[in-house]
């Protein structure tokens, strides 16, 4: 698995899905926020319409059930999870921190913290580790309104990781760098926008490509 292609926040806009193919990617990664508010089901045709290996969590724009439908996907469920590939390892965490709106997946930084402590205690370390979060950390990529809305938990935890892949933020499509640690927001899927994430042979050897299709 080398040459990734990271999604979010389609917001239920699967048009634009056989043209995110047309980039060839190995495997499929999408940071949350895959339907508008639902229906839940919905993630299961998309996943039926990708052909090669998916890897997900749920926004806080997904409905709780989200969860239990992409685990009867084709896809792979990384909410409150880990899982080693070949030279990677990725650990998920859906839903976000608390909003203005009260989305239907919004969880305390506590209740963020205490799904990704014993992941983070327990995963396997690879060349490349990856955290695939739908909310951003504390400060970076996080910027709404002129505040910043990231999460507390996912910042205490990046420095166990090699990138940070988010979404949520529409506004803060782009990569930032902190202490050597990548953070990458791929944009609006609904629009066309994406990142190709390309992994090489060595630790931290991530190359990244905002693109749009």
């Amino acid at each position: 698995m080398r040459d990734v292609l990271l999604l979010a926040d389609l917001h239920g806009e699967f048009g634009k899905i056989g043209s995110f193919l047309d980039l060839a990617p190995d495997a499929i990664i999408i940071a949350g926020d895959i339907t508008n508010m639902g229906p839940a089901d919905a993630v299961e045709s998309l996943f039926d319409r990708i052909d090669v290996p998916a890897f997900a969590v749920p926004g806080n724009c997904d409905p709780r059930e989200t969860v239990d439908a992409l685990e009867r996907s084709d896809c792979v469920c990384l909410h409150g999870s880990s899982l080693s590939l070949g030279n990677i390892t990725l650990v998920g965490i859906g839903g976000s921190n608390p909003t203005p709106f009260s989305t239907p997946f919004e969880m305390t930084d506590k209740q963020i913290d205490d799904i990704l402590s014993p992941l983070v205690a327990r995963m396997e370390k690879r060349t490349h580790n990856v955290l695939i979060s739908h909310a951003p950390p504390l400060g970076i990529l996080d910027l709404a309104g002129g505040n910043h809305v990231g999460s507390a938990s996912v910042r205490k935890h990046m420095a166990s990781f090699d990138l940070v892949c988010c979404a949520h933020i529409h506004e803060q499509r782009g990569v930032a760098e902190e202490s050597g640690i990548r953070v990458v927001n791929p944009g609006m899927a609904a629009l066309g926008q994406c990142a190709m994430l390309h992994f090489g042979d060595e630790p931290r050897s991530i190359r990244i490509e905002l693109t749009q299709v």
